[in-house]
């Protein structure tokens, strides 16, 4: 916020001073209208703006308009040349009334905009990305969350190169201006913040449609990409169709605009941006067609589609009041995604991806030198904190409320928050106070979920007395940066008893809620031994600790009426084994093996479950089970393992690879398929790499569809020979000119496990088609490098340099793409000494290099203290 007021102990240093949430005033002024006027032009855009501003409240204070990286041109305050300094980037005008018209034009440069943030240009479209502070980047604003204003926007540029001019709202003239320049206007009539502002200009063909609301409005749809990728494009528009009613049904929920567009673009930050009305693509998020799109691709774009539409209501007609309160959109908004996808394929499946993706990323996040809550209290970069911890965790803490309130007292919630807060910025503590209001029920303790870091540890432990089960319960929030001696939360516990005999329920679900350091339930009628089934669901993100008897995970693995629960048994199962390997000691993989074929030959289970239960914990969540991680140690276990499982089951494995579905069927059963063929042809590899090699060259060679040829060239990766090499060339020929898809080409050698993988990585880094300038590139190989942890923690430290060489250069480029690449050098605590000093050393020298920005800054320097 650009008038915050700092805090003694904040950073000395201008460029690394930290803001803190303690320190949030209201702004000096509001501005409730903006008229913008662009001059499109890559090399020189003028932009005029004239804004109505208003004072708040009475106080002498000048306006201060945000900037970075502006040309002034003009200042006049009601036609008047105005008294104007720039205070660094920012503009400050003395102002002796309280209301008045601002107008100003700069000129910026969107060609020469590498940090892809305000306007830039991206394979000749020149389009906007505003949040968090990119719109002081185009025009000088407060460009802060709570300054909500009415925007129209008149836009001109050359006709033939940008035949296409799209803005925010809705479109209400247009016409052809001098010299071959076209121009268009659009109004958009809801109040909204700046970082909400959207332009795209460019030569663009649409997927038209159109979507009828319950109220009877015909709304326009529109999918833009370049005509080449038309075809591409109707698996998008049919998920934006479903998200859409989805909402209706499940939210009451309706489109407000005339038309929404979704754009799509090759350079982008993130995923996707909400702009109202004028949602702007990564375009990996949009294209698909069964020839270069994975499964899981559809299934991504599906989610984001349906994450940036749902952001109509939960972050555009009700905002954030500042970026502190970040999961106030997108917490509420990835739970209204996930729901979604649950609704559209398999509830339990894609419980197991969130929560895989939650541990894999958030657990560490929590675990380590970045540890924050949901909502943090102080930043010195606001980009660093869209986090898995602010988006994924934040998530669960809309669950977990939605858990204990049940779904009827929720939806009255959260009704009554859109009621309450439409139009304007809002604070989580308005939800909250939303959910209190209108279920009646206490929320005071539940808000610690909201203030407090690190992921709570439970203990639980079954006794039985007599007719009865006692089950104990404790809870450990552990110390975080800045935060030690923490209160108990409350976890609601969803439990049953499951009868190791009969494999019955015994008695119904019960939701627990464990307030306290410890606690003790008691369950009453218990006939026969009892099995604990807790959490299940993932009810709290937690980590639990569970004191088993010998045969317990085996019998609710195969038992278990909750297919999460079954899931995590299976997968404790076989992390017990993995940890107990790469601590040095002797396993019996024959328990592991014994669960796995009774998975894998289950008629009552699904392929898409199975293909889930089989797949073995990843390497970086053993390491998160360890007090200290050696990679090397974890990597030969886990392999011990899937080499044992494969050649045990052979037959079993061989059989299951053979299925298959058509590439062009897109149901949940086919996709399932799909999915388990690929995980057992992994399987059989580790068991007998040169058969596995040949099944998967020819499951490469026949594949009709991507995830077969990709999860073919997965297994390849992995392993030596002709095959391997002939696919790999075979690949790149074959998706040379497709930039999406050659990404995936890039990513699997990324993570290949190899022991030259990060020869091969350091020589994809200099390859023709490597660029450091476009984000899904840069993701595809040194992303996914620094997530291979056998590769990335190579002895010798060659990958470490490797990654910090990478974020220094990107720095200079991207500041914030570079950021979210420090995190896994960060994770050097961890580590055994030898390893851990020099992924030290390389966050030192990141450190010290001159002219480091404040994003990567605040990363690395938050790592090494």
């Amino acid at each position: 916020m650009a008038d915050a007021v700092i805090s003694p102990e904040a950073p000395t240093s201008p460029e690394h001073v930290s803001i803190f949430r303690k320190d949030y005033r209201e702004p000096d002024w509001w501005v409730p209208e903006v008229r913008l006027d662009l001059a499109l032009d890559p090399a020189a855009t003028r932009v005029r703006a004239l804004l109505k501003v208003v004072r708040n409240g009475d106080h002498p204070r000048p306006l201060r308009l945000a900037g970075d990286g502006l040309k002034p041109l003009s200042v006049t305050v009601d036609g008047e040349p105005a008294r104007w300094t720039l205070d660094g980037d920012d503009l400050v005008i003395d102002m002796d009334r309280d209301r008045a018209e601002i107008a100003t034009e700069v000129e910026i440069s969107p060609e020469a905009n590498s940090q892809l943030m305000g306007l830039y240009a991206s394979g000749g479209i020149l389009c906007t990305q505003c949040e968090s502070e990119g719109f002081r980047r185009i025009t000088f604003h407060p460009d802060r969350p709570d300054v909500l204003g009415v925007y129209t926007v008149r836009m001109s540029a050359d006709k033939a190169r940008f035949p296409i001019l799209l803005a925010n709202g809705n479109k209400v003239a247009e016409g052809d201006g001098d010299g071959g320049t076209h121009w268009a206007e659009w109004h958009d009539p809801f109040p909204k913040p700046s970082y909400l502002f959207a332009l795209v200009a460019g030569d663009l063909a649409a997927n038209r449609d159109r979507f009828r609301t319950f109220s009877g409005r015909e709304v326009e749809l529109a999918v833009w990409v370049r005509e080449k990728d038309l075809p591409k494009t109707d698996h998008a528009m049919a998920s934006l169709k479903a998200a859409m009613q989805w909402d209706e049904e499940v939210y009451g929920r309706e489109y407000d605009l005339d038309l929404f567009s979704i754009v799509a673009v090759d350079d982008f930050n993130f995923g996707a941006m909400e702009n109202k009305g004028l949602n702007i693509f990564n375009s990996r998020y949009v294209l698909a067609d069964q020839n270069t799109a994975t499964d899981a691709d559809f299934d991504a774009i599906a989610g984001v589609v349906a994450h940036e539409y749902f952001h109509n209501w939960s972050g555009d007609r009700v905002t954030c009041r500042d970026w502190f309160q970040l999961s106030l959109k997108e917490g509420f908004t990835v739970f209204r995604d996930q729901s979604f996808s649950a609704d559209m394929g398999s509830e339990a499946v894609k419980r197991i991806d969130d929560v895989r993706l939650l541990r894999a990323i958030q657990f560490p996040e929590d675990a380590g030198p970045l540890a924050h809550p949901i909502r943090p209290e102080s930043y010195i970069e606001i980009t660093n904190f869209y986090t898995a911890t602010v988006y994924n965790k934040g998530a669960e803490v809309i669950r977990m409320m939605k858990t204990m309130l049940g779904p009827d007292k929720f939806r009255a919630g959260s009704d009554l928050y859109f009621k309450r807060h439409d139009g304007t910025a809002a604070t989580c503590e308005d939800f909250v106070k939303a959910m209190e209001d209108a279920s009646g029920v206490d929320l005071s303790q539940f808000r610690l979920w909201y203030s407090q870091a690190g992921t709570p540890k439970i203990g639980a432990r079954l006794e039985r007395d007599g007719d009865a089960a006692v089950l104990k319960l404790s809870q450990v929030v552990p110390d975080t940066p800045g935060q030690s001696g923490k209160q108990p939360m409350v976890i609601p516990l969803k439990t049953a008893l499951i009868g190791r005999d009969s494999g019955a329920m015994l008695g119904e679900e019960r939701l627990v809620l464990l307030r306290d350091s410890q606690a003790e339930v008691r369950f009453e009628g218990i006939s026969e031994t009892p099995l604990l089934s807790i959490n299940r669901d993932f009810s709290a993100p937690v980590v639990m600790d569970v004191t088993r008897q010998a045969g317990e995970l085996e019998r609710l693995a195969a038992c278990d009426n909750n297919a999460f629960a079954r899931y995590e048994a299976g997968q404790e199962l076989m992390l017990r084994s993995l940890i107990a390997g790469a601590k040095g000691e002797a396993i019996d993989p024959w328990p592991v093996i014994d669960a796995v074929r009774r998975t894998l030959t289950s008629n009552e289970l699904d392929a898409a479950f199975k293909g889930e239960a089989l797949t073995l914990p990843s390497e970086s969540l053993i390491g998160d089970r360890m007090e200290v991680v050696d990679p090397d140690a974890i990597h030969e276990s886990r392999e011990a393992l899937r080499r044992a499982i494969g050649e045990a089951l052979a037959g079993e494995l061989a059989e299951a690879q053979a299925m298959g579905a058509p590439g062009n069927d897109l149901s949940p059963h086919a996709k399932g398929i799909r999915k388990l063929k690929s995980v057992t042809l992994a399987l059989f590899a580790a068991g007998n790499p040169a058969r596995g090699a040949a099944l998967a060259k020819a499951q490469y060679d026949a594949a009709d569809n991507m995830t077969d040829r990709q999860g073919a060239l997965a297994v390849l990766a992995s392993l030596d020979g002709a095959d391997r090499e002939a696919a790999f060339a075979d690949f790149y020929q074959r998706y040379q000119g497709d930039t999406l898809t050659l990404d995936k080409w890039f990513m699997l050698q990324a993570i290949a496990q190899r022991s030259d993988t990060v020869d091969a990585v350091e020589r994809l880094a200099g390859h023709a088609d490597f660029t450091l300038k476009n984000p899904n590139r840069w993701r595809a190989l040194v992303g996914s490098f620094a997530a291979n942890q056998w590769a990335f923690h190579e002895a010798s430290g060659r990958g470490y340099r490797f990654l910090a060489d990478r974020i220094i250069e990107v720095d200079r480029l991207n500041p914030q793409v570079a950021a979210r690449q420090v995190p896994p050098l960060g994770r050097w605590r961890r580590l055994e000494p030898g390893r851990a000093e020099m992924m030290r050393a390389e966050l030192e020298r990141i450190v010290a290099t001159p002219g480091l920005s404040k994003d990567v800054f605040e990363q690395a320097s938050k790592s090494l203290a």
